[in-house]
């Protein structure tokens, strides 16, 4: 008899921004965000719901951690941001079609 038995361990990577991401920060986020990736991460949360305001570099982060996520085979979800503000543009920009949305972190 011949058994193959595959173990799949799947890491989610929980990252809560509190503060702007805007041109100014991109660029550090980015860096973290690669290193996780280079890290194995492949599923990741992206927690917007404490975060104040979003602009086209903030998503452009988003959309490339989106892109070398599910290359590597994981998938990126986004927590609902509370800041109206933010909530528009990802609607006006069709990201909450793009992303996945959670109304909330999933229970530990």
């Amino acid at each position: 008899m011949k058994i193959t038995v595959t173990e799949q361990v799947s890491r989610t990577v929980i990252v809560a921004l509190q503060e702007r991401l805007d041109a100014f920060s991109a660029p550090q986020m980015r860096e973290q965000l690669d290193a996780l990736l280079a890290g194995g991460a492949t599923q990741f949360i992206i927690d917007l719901s404490q975060m104040p305001f979003l602009d086209s570099a903030g998503m452009a982060v988003l959309v490339s951690l989106l892109k070398r996520a599910r290359q590597a085979g994981g998938d990126v979800q986004l927590v609902k941001p509370t800041s109206g503000a933010v909530l528009r543009i990802l609607q006006l920009t069709r990201f909450d079609r793009v992303f996945d949305m959670l109304d909330a972190l999933p229970a530990k």
